[in-house]
Formats: structure tokens, sequence, C-alpha cells
């Protein structure tokens, strides 16, 4: 007899299809305390949470029978990942339960904007009738900026059309042919900020994407714009946006998630012009009867198939073939997020071919490695994993090309990746890598370049003319900021006399030192890497 226990309570539709399985039996509990859960979970197989419910180290120290953890919802924050793979435990969650309820909120916060919904509500319940203060825009043949096209964004997008809307996207990482099939119109950042009269974010917050939206973006925007953001709190810079909204060049906001939840103290609530929720993108009791149907599936489907889905830290193999190739697995992973940082423009084809010992096996999850890195850091981390990458890249327009190929190399096993960018003649990049001895991760080649990279930590991606003192004076000015520099790979071309270096720094380089390189006669280009 399977044990599964829910923890934060689950919807009766993944309750009863939990009790109605034979062989399973379900406990359904809620607001279980910490001590509680250390008592409880010994007897358990399964645990399904929400985000209350802490999954810590300590949970599964204790938890010596659990196999499978499944978030019912997306956010893994309240999991220790690291700690449930080195004890073979399972992680899992639903990610596409929310995404039509999400879309729909962020239409319902749109609407509310336009129309000053909330505010003529206030007035009317205090026994005003101040009609000509709440005079609206009509969303007919307005123009919609969405930034970032995925799941959420596309339903908006659809729905937002059916109002009349022009919708403009800009992802960087949709194809125009994935554009077209939508009806929306494929364009810059720039190009949303000038035209757009509304303007709702759908992309995940990283390093990349925080305040992406601040006081020089909305200073390109049209003025009398409204802003929407369901999506992450952080990708809105707060006191940017609310300086916006004073100066009237901002006519409103509406926001379902901030930097920090709840937002107490924050002058944004102060604004008669921002429409404000309590992150509640995904409450609706149909998201939550989908979400907890998905996550009784999945654990159903795992406790007595095997069969695991949408799975963030176990791909779908056999363990003696996963020990095998559990190097190659994290090498392309890691080449995927190598390569994604260094492409300038969206790419519309990534080609993976296989040599020497790797074309006597199935390479399909080395792929889906490789695709899983390369998206995670244009998609939400949290959305993307070994089962579902290949889908996720086909869906963003992404041409995949998988080979295998017996011509020779210099090692024993050689995973060489290309990706292309939109356009014909656009950027293409090229890296190869390889593992030295059993786990020894290496890129050996990039751009033509030959060298031997650690593809972890922070790096600094750097081309340069191959002329005396330009490796000390990077040192130098790297030295100087209180950078270390961990390990460096050189790779020089002979003929344009020109050199590209890897160089590991133990800590991330501030904008300004990144400057300094940047403008030093002897170097062409820099980039900053996180892997």
């Amino acid at each position: 007899m399977w044990k599964v226990l829910a923890s934060d309570g689950l919807d009766e539709a993944g309750a009863a299809l939990l009790r109605g399985e034979e062989g399973i039996e379900c406990e359904v509990a809620s607001g279980m305390s910490p001590e509680d859960l250390l008592k409880v979970i010994p007897n358990y197989h399964a645990l399904i949470v929400r985000s209350p419910t802490k999954v810590t180290e300590k949970v599964l120290d204790t938890a010596r029978h659990l196999k499978i953890v499944v978030r019912a919802g997306i956010g893994l924050d309240n999991i220790d990942i690291d700690a449930a793979t080195k004890r073979g435990i399972v992680v899992a969650n639903s990610p596409s339960g929310n995404v039509v309820t999400t879309a729909e909120h962020t239409l319902s916060l749109l609407m509310a904007l336009a129309r000053r919904i909330p505010q003529a509500d206030t007035s009317v319940k205090t026994e005003k009738w101040d009609r000509e203060k709440f005079v609206g825009t009509e969303l007919y043949q307005k123009v919609l900026g969405v930034i970032g096209f995925g799941k959420v964004g596309s339903v908006v997008a659809k729905l937002a059309q059916g109002l009349s809307m022009h919708v403009m996207a800009y992802d960087p990482f949709i194809s125009k042919s994935v554009a077209v099939m939508h009806g929306v119109e494929l364009v810059s950042l720039e190009a949303i900020f000038k035209r757009a009269d509304f303007i709702t974010l759908h992309v995940p917050l990283s390093d990349t994407t925080r305040h992406m939206i601040g006081k020089a973006q909305m200073a390109q925007m049209k003025r009398g714009v409204f802003i929407i953001n369901c999506a992450r709190g952080g990708l809105i810079d707060e006191k940017a946006l609310c300086s916006a909204i004073v100066s009237g060049h901002v006519a409103g906001a509406a926001l379902d998630v901030f930097e920090k939840e709840p937002p107490k103290g924050s002058p944004l609530l102060q604004l008669d012009s921002v429409v404000c929720t309590p992150h509640l993108g995904a409450s609706t009791e149909e998201a939550q009867a989908r979400v907890a149907v998905d996550s009784a599936q999945q654990v159903i489907d795992f406790l007595k198939l095997g069969v695991v889905r949408n799975a963030i830290n176990m791909p779908s193999i056999t363990g003696e073939l996963l020990q095998m190739l559990r190097p190659y697995i994290q090498l392309a992973e890691q080449m995927g997020k190598f390569q994604v940082q260094i492409c300038e423009k969206g790419a519309q084809e990534i080609a993976l071919q296989y040599f020497g010992e790797l074309t006597h096996y199935d390479t399909k999850l080395i792929t889906a490695a490789f695709l899983k890195g390369f998206l995670s850091q244009i998609i939400d981390d949290r959305m993307v994993n070994f089962v579902n990458a290949s889908r996720l890249g086909e869906e963003r327009g992404l041409r995949i090309v998988e080979q295998v190929s017996n011509a020779p190399v210099d090692f024993a096993s050689l995973i060489k990746t290309v990706v292309s960018a939109n356009g014909a003649g656009g950027e293409r990049h090229e890296v190869s890598g390889t593992i030295f001895g059993k786990e020894d991760l290496r890129i050996v080649y990039v751009d033509g370049y030959r060298l031997e990279a650690h593809p972890f930590g922070q790096i600094l991606f750097l081309k340069n003319y191959d002329r005396p003192k330009v490796i000390g004076n990077i040192g130098m000015i790297l030295g100087d900021a209180g950078i270390n520099i961990s390990r460096m790979q050189l790779g020089l071309e002979a003929n344009s006399k020109e050199a590209l270096a890897l160089i590991n720094i133990d800590s991330p380089a501030p904008e300004e030192i990144l400057g300094k390189l940047r403008t030093h006669p002897d170097i062409i280009s820099v980039r900053q890497l996180k892997l």
C-alpha cells in the first residue's frame, strides 16, 4: 500500500482521484506544523505540497520512505531540491494548470485599470456619485504590448484580440512564424515602449529581467501608458513606477505581484491610479482543481508505473544508463546555459551533433539537457525540465536538429552544438564540449577557438587582439577591483591575430569594471556569463 500525504490541503477532485486508486492510501491535512510533519512524514511514500509546507533537509532526512514530492503549482522555493536529489527523491511540479486563470486575471486587471472600476466602486459605496471623475479608456483598437510570449502571454494575446486590440509581442526567442500563427506583431522592446497603450509582463524573474522596466524604459513609453504585471514582483522598479505615475507620464498600473509581499508601506498603495490584488493570478476554483488532479495523477503514475512527468531533478531514464550518461547530461545543460548567454539575438535553430562513444546510446536525454539549460535562461526555470524542454523549444519556434556522426574527433566522445539566430546571415555560435577522465566537464571549442574551459560559475567571455600585455592589463583591472581569477583559458586565431578568453572569476564583475574592459583598446568585446 502506497501512502500519500497532501500536507497543505488538496482540492477534492485530486483527493478523490488518489483515494479511488487501488493500492494507494491518501491523507489530506491542512495547516500542519513543521513539528507535526516531522512526526508523520516517515510513514509516507509521496508528499503533495503547496507553498506553506517547507520541505527542508531535516524533513527529507526523516522521510525514510519518501519517493516523490510534488508541488501542486509552479513555485519550488519551499523545497530543498538539492537535498532531495542527493536522497534519490524526485521533485516535480504542476506548471500548466494555472496558465488560463493567470491570463484571465491579467485581462481583468487591464479592464479594471482602463475603466477605473475599483475606484468607482469605492466611490459609490461611500454614497458618492462622481461620474465625471471616472471617465475611462476604451480597449477597442488600442495597442497591447505583451512582453514575454510564452504560455500565459500567448493566451493573454488571444483574449485581447477578442476585444479588438492590436497585439504586439516582444520575445527574442519566438520566431516570426510563431507570431504569425498567433496573429501578433513581433517587435523589439523599444517598439513596444514607443507604440503600446497598455503593456503587460509575462517573463520570469532573473538577474537579466530584474527591473527590466525602470526609469529609462518608462521614459521611452508613450505618455499615458498603462502597465500590468501578473508575472513576478521585481520585474518593475517600483520606485521608478511611482515617480512616473505621479508625474503623469504613466497613467496607471495594475499589480498582482510586488517586490516584497505583502507590500506594506509601499507608496504605490497610496496612488489612486494603481489597482492592486494580493497575488491572485492562480486563485480560481477551476485552476485549483486542475492543479490538484494533475498532481495526484503524477503521484499515481510514478508510484504505480514508474513514470516521471514534470520532474525537476530526474530525467526519464533507467538507473544504469543514467549513471553512465550523467556527466554528459550535466555537460550538455551547462553548454545550453553558455550558448544562450553568448547569443545576442533570438535563436532560430539549434543543432546538436554527437561523436565517438556517445553515438552508441540514445542521445535524446542529452539533447533535452542542453535545451533545459538553454531555455531555463529565457523561460521561468521552474517551468523547464527534462521532460518538457523539447516541446517548449518547439512551441517557441526553435528548429531542433540532432545528429550522430562517425567522423573521427580528438576525444573519446564529443558534443557539438550550433545555435543560429533569426534571419539569413544572422548570428551563429558553435560550442563543443567533452568529459576529461570520468566526470571532469570541459568546453573545448568556441567559435573555432580551441581551449579547455570549466563551464561553471561566473565567467568573463572576452575577445581581444593578440598583443603583448593584454592579459596582464585584464588581470590588473580585475585585481584592482578585488576580483580574483580562479581559472583562465585562452584560444588563439592565428590568421586574424584575435584571441578568445574564458575567465572564471570568484565574484561578479560590476558594470563599472565591465565598462573599463570594454573601453580598453585591445579588447574587442566582453560579456559576463553565469553558469
